[in-house]
Order: C-alpha cells, then structure tokens, then sequence
C-alpha cells in the first residue's frame, strides 16, 4: 500500500442536511472518523488487533476544512493517508470529494494517539506497524478556504 487510500463512500441524505440544505458538520466529523478508522485498519491495526492487546486510539486534535457545499443526493468518497507517524501517535490527513464531479468538499487532519485502555494511557506504535506507516507517507493536499 502506498500513498492514499479510499477509505469512506456514502451519500449525503436528507437527514445529515440543515435547514439551509447542505450536510452539517456534525456529519463531515462522523465520516472523517469513520475513514480514520478504515486507514487504522488497513495499516494493521484491525479491530481484533486491538482487541488482542488491549489497545485503541483517541483523537487529540483535529482540524477541518469545509471547502464546497454538499447537497442531498451527493456522492462522496474520502481518501486518507498518513503525514506523520510518531513514537506514539500518527498524524493523518483525509479529503472529501463530490465522487462525480471530483470536487473537493472538505479536508480533515488529525492527531491521534495510540491508546492503552487498560492503562488509559498512551503506549508506543508497534515497531512492525510503524515501519510500515512510516513507507506510506502523504502529502498534504492545500486547499482554498475563502
């Protein structure tokens, strides 16, 4: 695996829009989160990975940027990457498209720890997983916000 990787597709329905008509933000969070998982999984860090070791991940920061308006009806697709990977957390970056016209719809970044729950205290990466990570770094798409 290297660069990107599709990790959410969905539809914008009536019930993630407001009263203006465009998807809320409590729904661009709730696919962010969703993709973030997907990209975890596909670096090795499946649900029965965690579960083995008793290990999570939590969110410490996170900033998005909404770009362009998402009607109801919308397709969207999100791809994801990592830009950083540290000695105990990773530094993901994750886009929004309109997936038929290619728009780009909002960007995501995230901090997030790995996370001893029976501990509730951050642990370090696994050494084979981080080495792993650390060959699939992204760039950071630049996005205009006006």
């Amino acid at each position: 695996m290297s660069g990107y990787i599709e990790t959410y597709r969905g539809m914008v329905y009536p019930w993630h829009c407001d009263h203006q008509g465009h998807m809320t933000i409590m729904h661009y969070v709730g696919m962010f989160d969703a993709a973030f998982w997907q990209l975890m999984s596909a670096q090795g860090f499946t649900r029965a990975y965690m579960a083995e070791r008793e290990t999570g991940f939590a969110d410490v920061r996170n900033i998005v940027d909404y770009i362009a308006e998402l009607p109801v009806a919308t397709p969207v697709m999100i791809e994801s990457g990592l830009l950083k990977v540290g000695n105990t957390s990773v530094t993901s970056f994750s886009r929004m498209r309109d997936s038929e016209t290619g728009e780009l719809a909002a960007t995501a970044e995230g901090i997030t720890v790995y996370f001893d729950l029976k501990a509730r205290s951050k642990t370090p990466l696994p050494a084979d997983l981080k080495s792993a990570m650390e060959a699939n770094l992204v760039a950071r798409e630049e996005a205009s916000v006006e």
